[in-house]
Parts: structure tokens; sequence; C-alpha cells
């Protein structure tokens, strides 16, 4: 098994919802710290790890958010169930009768999200997703005082429970955090490959956390390192699968990243209108490389681009996206030739930039 596909596996199975990255934070550290020069972590928990340049004034960050959607407990009751909030933008359709996991400071503890069986539900019911505060997490137990010897307490986070894997002796991987473990994945191997080359800037590879709440450390992570260009690694959603026209998505599994030209919320006023000069300098690598590459131009789709673009006096910021299926629910799909194809185009974008 080639190491990108072990990393993945690797950081798949990790906990790690926004807020508690640690977990995650500790691999990434075991990983990469072998081939930096300089590794710092900052009060929110962003981890930093630096391979210096013949530039040390001329600085590149690359940033992989730790977090992945989640959960976390809000209340106990009498009878032992337990009642849980979002971590990050969920799909309540996704949720029902699934095995989480709850990560209690003495141990991991599994349950099952369970309502009303389909016997007893109305029609009116029937017709609508049964919002995540009607959902109860069933653990065994039929009493506070026994989930609570569990060690469940309020404020502990919940995830999937999912065993990752490459499904029927493919490339294609599944997985409950490919958003954003993939890109994780990708940082790792990058910082490695660039290890014993001579290149010209100074490159930051950042662990950033809490992106799915609102790209709240990626921001700071740009602020400190006032870096002169920004590549966010991460997964946008792809398209080719029923009920996915290509219109909405024209970026497929397996065809290679897609280069971010734009990307905008309009909930939120998020989105990165990717300067030209970047996305111009990002194709043509891909082009000399012969590195097969997509265009992605989507609504729906922030990433810790955004955030990195405005902090400080503002950096040249975009994204090299990681195509994948079935987001922001129990699991996801990304195509290994998708990750290895990222890992070889940031890998020349960097040894071609020879000046800010």
């Amino acid at each position: 098994m080639d190491s990108l596909t072990q990393y993945l596996i690797d950081l798949d199975a990790i906990h790690g919802v926004s807020g508690d990255e640690e977990r995650v934070a500790a691999y990434m550290k075991e990983q990469i710290i072998p081939f930096a020069q300089e590794h710092f972590e900052d009060p929110l928990g962003n981890h930093y790890f630096v391979k210096k340049g013949k530039d040390p004034d001329f600085k590149l960050m690359l940033a992989a958010h730790m977090d992945e959607i989640g959960f976390i407990v809000s209340h106990i009751d009498e009878k032992g169930f337990v009642y849980f909030l979002p971590v990050g933008y969920h799909d309540s359709r996704m949720v029902i009768n699934q095995v989480l996991t709850i990560q209690t400071e003495t141990g991991f503890v599994r349950g099952i999200t369970g309502s009303k069986p389909a016997h007893v539900v109305t029609n009116e019911e029937a017709q609508r997703a049964i919002p995540l505060d009607q959902l109860h997490l069933d653990l065994g137990t039929t009493s506070r005082r026994e989930t609570l010897a569990l060690g469940v307490q309020v404020g502990d986070y919940i995830t999937f429970d999912r065993v990752g894997q490459l499904l029927n002796g493919t490339k294609v991987f599944s997985g409950k955090s490919v958003d954003n473990r993939s890109g994780c994945a990708v940082l790792i191997e990058v910082m490695k490959r660039l290890a014993d080359k001579q290149i010209t800037p100074t490159v930051y590879g950042v662990a950033s956390v809490q992106e799915e709440v609102g790209l709240r450390g990626a921001g700071p992570a740009a602020y400190a390192v006032q870096p002169d260009i920004c590549l966010a690694i991460d997964v946008i959603f792809a398209g080719g699968t029923p009920g996915m026209d290509e219109r909405i998505s024209p970026v497929i599994l397996g065809a290679g990243p897609a280069i971010m030209m734009y990307d905008w919320t309009p909930s939120n006023g998020h989105g990165n209108n990717v300067p030209k000069k970047l996305t111009r300098k990002l194709i043509q690598t891909a082009e000399k490389n012969a590195i097969p590459y997509q265009r992605e131009v989507v609504l729906n789709g922030g990433t810790d681009a955004w955030a990195m673009s405005l902090a400080g006096k503002g950096a040249l910021s975009g994204c090299i996206s990681l195509p994948s299926r079935y987001i922001h629910s129990a699991t996801g799909i990304v195509h290994m030739d998708d990750l290895e194809q990222a890992v070889q185009l940031l890998v020349a974008f960097v040894e071609e930039l020879q000046r800010k």
C-alpha cells in the first residue's frame, strides 16, 4: 500500500470534531516533523510545519483543516438517553439510524441514533427529514446514572462510527471524514516530498482547526505567517452521480484535482474570486507537467482560502480541491488518483515558484 493511502486510512480512523482536533494534530506531528525544519503550535490549535526555502521572505502557506463535522452532547435524560447538537453543517436526513461514537475523557462510547419507528409516524412526519433535536442516542443504558457511569458528560464530542476502506479493490476510498482528512493526507505527502528539494519560497504547511464551524483557524494562522500566497487543500462536492446535474458540479471523481476559479456562499458572503494570476500559474504548472486537473466554479463551497485571503495585509489565495461524493454525510468518497495528482501539482507549483 502506498504511503498516501495509508495516511488517509489512519487519519480517517481518528475522531476529531471541530474543537477536538488534538488526536489528529498528534498524528500530523508524528508524520511531518521528521520532514520539517521547524514546527510550532498556536493557542487555537493550528500546527505549522516549515520547509525553508532560499528566500525566507517569500512565503507560501498550504492549509488543510483537521476537523470533521460531528455532534456534541447537550443533555442526558433520566432514562439514560443522550441528546445532541450539530457541530458543523449536517443534512438531517443522514443522521437517523446511525452508529455514533462519543469521545469521553475516559474512552469511546458507542450508541445508536433513534426516533419513532415507521409504524407509528404520521403521514406528515413520513414526508420530511427528522429534525436533529427530535433524535436521541441510545447507549443501551436504562438510567442517567448508568450513562454517566460510562463517562459520558454534557460537552463530549460525537462522530460517525465508520471504518474507512478502499471499495472492492478500486482506488475509491470511503470513510467518515474524507472532508478533510484527505486534504491532511495530501499535506503530509507534499511536505515529505519537499523535504530534500531546493526551493525558493519558504513553505508553511498548516494543519488548521475549526474550518467546519466558520473557517475559524486558518485566518489567524495566515495572520501569524503573513504569507504571499495561500492554497487551501480541501474537498469539493463531485457530480457524475444520479441526481447531481453536471451544471451544479461538472467536477467528477478520478479526473484530477480541481483548481478553484470561483466559489461563493450567498448566505454568509464567504468565497473567493481567485485572482487570475494564481489560477493561470496553477494551470500552467499542471499542463507543463502533464498533471490532470479540473476547473472548479461553484456556489456554497466555502473553504479556508476565504479566511486566509483576508488575514492581515491579505494574501493571494486559492484552493486545490479533491473531488468527493456524499460530503457532509455519514460517509464520503474520494479517488486516490485525485489525491496523488494533487500532491504532484502542489510539489511542482512550489518548485517552479522563483519570485514573489
